[in-house]
């Protein structure tokens, strides 16, 4: 495709099943968590993201929940995708490889730095093939520096990037850090990368060329810390209580987060104690502050261990002050609100129906849900091969058929 048509501006349409990256071609080399992630969302907004595997599969087919041989955890993470079997370290699957880039749009990989070198699949070798081509790699440094060939997942960069202490430090009176169940480096890297992509392809639009892109997960991490960039730099002191935390009731806790001048003194309201929005210990901010744990201690014995967390929630909603109970997944899942959104899309695998998260934003003029069916391990290689150029005795070398 040149620039010109590229720069032609589509034709409008108001189909309610219109995808926004319809006509996208991915090759999704990536596995386990950030890659897949990444190309999940490409697969849902309309391209077609051909995941490429080796004889065995990605990991994630194995991990539970597993029923009937398919794994729902790897369904969430591929669902919509197709699935070709190539040996990567064979002659025949590097031909098949720069085949396949010369008609893709997008390359997705998240091996460990100098793997697709030595596979001359790193996007030098590729470029050539297909000057178009936008290249991603997602790793846990970087592609450069002192650090790059260091293998990474995302509970070690949760210890690397400075967030597992950040988090410590919000939880008084602990020295261990956490464990680690929730792979927040894999989700927040998985989502910079799409937002890269995306902005090389609308820059693509107006240059005709490609590009590497290079996404680290350390640095992904640092993002979250947002304070705690700042206050490395500039050391405050922090406040004995953190500000947002458990607020402890007759039966449990609940979450309350005052984050403006409004939302004080609307909380003050709620635990009938107006009085205290004028103390001179909490009237401004940055006294407030310091003194949280004092404040808070207040409010919990005057008022809050008093009721019920279903009586504070609802005191606190009667004056518009932001705040929570302390749900799990599985009543977030089951939400009214949630349902409503249409938030959970049911897709199926060999064994049968499951649910997976639709993509958090809904869009006016372009249907964001994913392609309903999870694909079988080389399910769509014969057909791919044979659209890249290669015959039936071709493909059949290839062990596809």
């Amino acid at each position: 495709m040149t620039v010109e048509t590229r720069t032609q501006k589509p034709q409008a349409t108001t189909a309610p099943d219109a995808k926004a990256l319809d006509g996208l071609r991915v090759l999704d080399f990536s596995t386990t968590i950030a890659g897949p992630h990444c190309t999940r969302m490409l697969s849902d907004m309309g391209a077609e993201v051909i995941k490429i595997e080796a004889a065995d599969g990605d990991t994630m087919r194995n991990r539970p929940p597993v029923r009937g041989a398919c794994s729902t955890a790897f369904g969430q993470l591929n669902v919509g995708k197709k699935s070709i079997v190539l040996d990567l370290k064979s002659p025949a699957g590097l031909e098949a490889v720069q085949r396949l880039v010369a008609t893709a749009d997008v390359l997705v990989e998240n091996f460990r730095p100098g793997v697709m070198q030595r596979l001359q699949m790193d996007y030098a070798s590729l470029r050539s093939f297909n000057p178009e081509l936008i290249y991603c790699s997602i790793s846990g440094y970087g592609q450069t520096g002192p650090s790059a060939e260091l293998p990474a997942y995302a509970p070690a960069i949760h210890a690397a990037s400075g967030y597992d202490m950040a988090h410590l430090a919000y939880q008084p009176g602990r020295e261990r850090p956490d464990y680690c169940g929730i792979y927040l480096a894999d989700v927040v890297s998985g989502i910079y990368a799409y937002g890269a992509i995306t902005s090389a392809l609308y820059q693509r639009v107006r240059t005709g060329e490609g590009q590497h892109i290079d996404v680290s997960m350390l640095e992904a991490m640092l993002t979250l810390t947002l304070n705690e960039v700042q206050w490395s730099q500039f050391p405050v002191t922090l406040p004995a209580r953190p500000q947002f935390g458990p607020v402890e009731t007759s039966d449990g806790y609940v979450m309350i987060a005052v984050a403006s001048e409004k939302s004080f003194r609307s909380f003050m309201l709620a635990a009938e104690r107006p009085d205290l929005i004028t103390d001179p210990r909490f009237e401004k901010y940055a006294d407030r502050r310091l003194n949280w744990g004092e404040l808070m201690d207040t409010i919990e014995t005057s008022w809050s261990r008093k009721l019920t967390s279903k009586q504070c929630l609802a005191a606190l909603d009667k004056f518009g002050v932001p705040c929570s109970a302390y749900r799990t997944v599985a009543e977030a899942m089951a939400d009214p609100q949630t349902a409503h959104r249409q938030a959970l899309a049911e897709v199926h695998d060999g064994a049968g129906s499951f649910q997976v998260l639709n993509l958090p934003f809904r869009m006016s003029a372009a249907n964001p849900s994913p392609n309903p069916r999870v694909a079988r391990l080389g399910e769509h290689t014969k057909a791919v091969l044979q659209q890249a150029g290669y015959s039936d005795d071709e493909i059949a070398r290839f062990g596809a058929g």
